[in-house]
């Protein structure tokens, strides 16, 4: 086949298989090819997904966007919605949705983050455009819902909601906007489990992080699970820092991270019998052994799990326009 000059067959790279072991009969080459190609398809496939972002009008989804494209590596620049530069975001691309700086129909975008290949739909928030949120939903693997921490849950946020209960998407909450004046992310978290109760993962929403700082004074955060704060240093923000919690917010964060592992485990049972037998304290240890409280590994773990059952919804917060 291949002297005759045709590499493929039947799609298969036939040049590759001979250059792998010549000593290969024929017929087992192409038992061979096909088994790669099998293996390489479903590790394709396994680490495929589709995320949507979606939210009210005005909450910052295209800005989410444009950050997680510029910190994932798949555009250099950060360019705003109605940027004074007038470029405008990278899933703005209709002229109108640059001028009026909404978005009006889905766009579509691809990124890799570590092993993953990540396909990312933009939806509009406008109420007008709302069949273009239902479309996306129809292939999503998991959603972000993102909530103003001013505006809180406005109508459009019911709305998509109730779409992606019909659809049975999983989803995580963003709470964006941490840094303009009236910023309050417990009254959100408060109105989510007050509002969205068509399902109860929304019901049973709990905050993952915590904010250092509102408004004008907005830091960083501090991540629940793994009980380190996080600043966010550069110009675009670029520079993750890890460091440990300040003193002033120790206290708090280790109430937040127990009413998280309590919300957590009244989804799972077998996490509320951990919690029964060592309780929901922090534990330093590492893995699965602990003897006493929760590991961050053992929350991680059933977070994930609770989160595809669409029986617990994590909550996350920062301020995407400041980076």
């Amino acid at each position: 086949v291949k002297m005759n000059g045709f590499n493929n067959y039947m799609g298969i790279n036939l040049f590759k298989v001979n250059s792998i072991n010549t000593t290969i009969p024929l017929p087992d080459r192409y038992y061979y090819a096909k088994k790669t190609k099998s293996i390489d398809e479903n590790h394709r496939i396994k680490h495929l997904r589709n995320i949507g972002i979606s939210a009210h009008i005005d909450s910052g989804k295209t800005t989410l966007t444009e950050r997680i494209l510029y910190y994932t590596g798949r555009i250099k620049d950060i360019h705003e919605v109605r940027g004074k530069d007038g470029v405008g975001a990278k899933m703005d691309s209709m002229e109108l949705e640059r001028e009026k700086g909404i978005t009006i129909q889905s766009a579509a975008t691809y990124t890799s983050w570590g092993d993953h290949h990540i396909n990312i739909i933009d939806t509009p928030g406008h109420v007008d455009f709302t069949i273009e949120v239902e479309r996306a939903l129809r292939v999503l693997d998991g959603a972000i819902l993102v909530i103003c921490s001013v505006g809180g849950v406005q109508s459009q946020t019911l709305t998509v909601d109730k779409q992606m209960n019909r659809y049975h998407v999983p989803r995580l909450i963003f709470i964006n906007k941490l840094d303009r004046i009236g910023a309050d992310p417990w009254k959100i978290q408060e109105e989510v489990r007050a509002k969205l109760t068509a399902s109860e993962d929304t019901r049973r929403a709990c905050a993952v992080q915590m904010p250092i700082g509102l408004e004008n004074m907005h830091e960083g955060v501090v991540d629940l699970v793994k009980m380190k704060a996080f600043y966010f240093d550069g110009e675009k923000g670029e520079n993750v820092i890890e460091a440990e919690i300040p003193e002033n917010l120790i206290e708090e964060a280790h109430q937040r991270r127990e009413e998280l592992v309590i919300a957590v485990s009244d989804a799972n049972e077998e996490l509320m019998e951990h919690v029964f037998e060592f309780g929901s304290s922090f534990s330093e240890k590492d893995g699965f052994e602990e003897e006493e409280g929760v590991s961050n590994e053992r929350l991680q773990k059933y977070i994930r799990k609770t989160v595809l059952a669409r029986t617990f919804c994590p909550i996350f917060m920062g301020s995407a326009f400041k980076n």
